[in-house]
């Protein structure tokens, strides 16, 4: 039961440095994205709550898969949590957002926007996944 709220909770403060990370970085995000804004310069879909719950979901699948891997890897200890959810962010996750925005012709900016948010998103994962 432990590992189900380990889980959730690291699904969650990936959820919560998501919201503020690109509430910091909505401007060079949308303007290197090319999405569409509404009337108050917010992206139009920003008030389509299913966004919102299909995000939450695919994190839970991300930090689920993370909390099995480290349960395999024997990592265990803030440090190597730390380090391995920052690998995943940098070294898995990064490059395949670079990867699919080479083929549609977006501009580095944004990899480097999104890719960053991978990549501190997983570190926090990991290391909410060995605070238990």
């Amino acid at each position: 039961m432990l590992e189900v709220i380990n889980v959730l909770v690291a699904a969650v403060a990936s959820f919560a440095v998501g919201a503020a990370y690109y509430m910091k970085l909505s401007k060079p995000w949308m303007d290197a994205s090319g999405v569409e804004r509404g009337d108050d310069g917010q992206p139009a879909n920003a008030a389509n709550p299913m966004l919102y719950v299909s995000t939450f979901l695919l994190q839970l699948i991300v930090a689920g898969m993370m909390r099995h891997v480290f349960e395999l890897a024997n990592i265990d200890t803030l440090g190597k949590g730390l380090v391995a959810g920052l690998g995943i962010g940098l070294f898995f996750i990064s490059p395949w957002i670079g990867i699919n925005n080479a083929y549609v012709g977006r501009p580095i900016k944004l990899t480097l926007i999104d890719g960053g948010y991978a990549t501190i998103a997983c570190a926090v994962m990991g290391l909410v996944l060995t605070l238990f």
